[in-house]
C-alpha cells in the first residue's frame, strides 16, 4: 500500500502565491519521477511539472517561470510553488510518483487551487 498525502491548495487572489505538497508513504522504497497535474472543469488533465529522481525537471510552458517544482528524497515529499497565480491556474492539482523498481505509478486525492481575479 502506498499512500499520497496532498495539501496546500486553496483560495489565493491573482498575482498571489501557494506552495503544494504531496509526501508519499507506505510501501514504496524507491521514487523515480514526481509530478503535478492539473484538471480544470471540462478540460482533461494536464502534466504541470515534473521533476526525476536526479533533480532535473520540465514544465508546461503554461507555467514557466511562476512555478517551480521541488523534491526532498529524505521525506518522500514533492512540492509545487506556485508564484503569480492567474484566474486560469484554477483546477484541482494532483501528485503523481512512479516507484523506480516496479514502475508502477501512484496519485494523490488531489486538491484545489482556486485563483480569483
Amino acid at each position: 500500500q502506498v499512500q499520497l498525502v496532498e495539501s496546500g491548495g486553496g483560495l489565493v487572489q491573482a498575482g498571489g502565491s501557494l506552495r503544494l505538497s504531496c509526501a508519499a508513504s507506505g510501501r514504496i522504497f524507491s521514487i523515480g519521477t514526481m509530478d503535478w497535474y492539473r484538471q480544470a472543469p471540462g478540460n482533461q488533465r494536464e502534466l504541470v511539472a515534473r521533476i526525476s529522481s536526479g533533480g532535473s525537471t520540465k514544465y508546461a510552458d503554461s507555467v514557466k517561470g511562476r512555478f517551480t517544482i521541488s523534491r526532498d528524497n529524505a521525506k518522500n515529499t514533492v512540492y509545487l510553488q506556485m508564484n503569480s497565480l492567474k484566474p486560469e491556474d484554477t483546477a484541482v492539482y494532483y501528485c503523481r510518483v512512479v516507484a523506480a523498481i516496479t514502475g508502477l505509478d501512484y496519485w494523490g486525492q488531489g486538491t484545489q487551487v482556486t485563483v480569483s481575479s
